[in-house]
C-alpha cells in the first residue's frame, strides 16, 4: 500500500521521461492441470507500471538531473510524478483533450467527489483505471454533455486526484459525468542506488534507473 503522505508533488525531469522505456505489469498465475487445460487466476486487480528512466539520459547534464531528484527524493523513500511518454492522456496520443473524453460516473443529487478514471477496452470487458495524478490545470468536465468551468463548477482535490463539485452544482440524479484530462503516474525508485561510470557512459554504457509506480 503506498503512502501518499510521503508524495513529493514534484515532476521527474519531463525531457528524461519521454526517453524511458517500460510499460504496464499484470500477474498471472497458470496453473496447467494433468487434464492439460489451464486454470488461472489474477493476482493483481489492477496493472502497474515499471519504467527505466536510464534510456532517457543522453548527456551527463541529464544525468546530473537525475542524481539530484534521486537525492532529493531521499532514493525510493518519497514517490513522485512521473510523465509516461506512452499513456498521458484521457484521449489518444495525437488528439486533443475534451470534456468528453472519459465515462467518469452517474449523478445521484448527493455524491460531490468523483474519481477520475480512463477506460480501457469496451463493453463488460472495459478496465476502469484509477487517475490519481492529473494535471490540474488540463482537467476538462462536464455533466449531461454540458462543460462545466474551474473553480465554479468544479475544482480537483490535489491530494486524493478526485473531482470535487460544489454545493449547489452536485450533477442530479441520472445525469452523466464525463471528463477529459492529462495526467503522471505516481511512481518511486525502485533500487538503493544509482551506479553508473564516467568512462561507461562516454562510451555509451546506459545507466539502469528503474521506477515503479505506488497505488493507495
Amino acid at each position: 500500500m503506498a503512502d501518499f503522505t510521503s508524495f513529493h508533488d514534484v515532476l521527474f525531469p519531463a525531457a528524461i521521461s519521454f526517453g524511458a522505456t517500460g510499460g504496464s505489469e499484470r500477474r498471472n498465475e497458470i496453473v496447467l492441470m494433468t487434464s492439460g487445460r489451464e486454470r488461472r487466476n489474477a493476482r493483481f486487480f489492477d496493472s502497474r507500471r515499471h519504467y527505466d528512466a536510464g534510456t532517457g539520459v543522453r548527456s551527463l547534464e541529464d544525468l546530473h538531473d537525475v542524481l539530484a531528484f534521486f537525492e532529493a527524493r531521499r532514493g525510493s523513500l518519497h514517490a513522485f510524478r512521473f510523465r509516461d511518454p506512452f499513456d498521458m492522456k484521457s484521449c489518444r496520443p495525437n488528439q486533443t483533450v475534451s470534456p468528453l473524453d472519459q465515462d467518469i460516473g452517474v449523478g445521484d443529487g448527493a455524491t460531490a467527489r468523483f474519481v477520475l478514471t480512463k477506460n480501457y477496452g469496451s463493453g463488460n470487458d472495459t478496465y476502469r483505471r484509477s487517475i490519481l495524478k492529473p494535471v490540474a490545470a488540463t482537467v476538462r468536465v462536464a455533466v449531461d454533455t454540458v462543460e462545466r468551468t474551474n473553480p465554479a463548477g468544479f475544482t480537483i482535490d490535489l491530494e486524493t486526484g478526485e473531482l470535487v463539485f460544489p454545493p449547489g452544482g452536485v450533477p442530479a440524479a441520472g445525469m452523466a459525468i464525463t471528463a477529459g484530462f492529462e495526467f503522471d503516474v505516481p511512481v518511486r525508485f525502485d533500487t538503493e542506488r544509482i551506479e553508473v561510470s564516467l568512462t561507461g557512459f562516454k562510451a555509451g554504457q546506459i545507466p539502469s534507473i528503474p521506477l515503479v509506480e505506488v497505488q493507495p
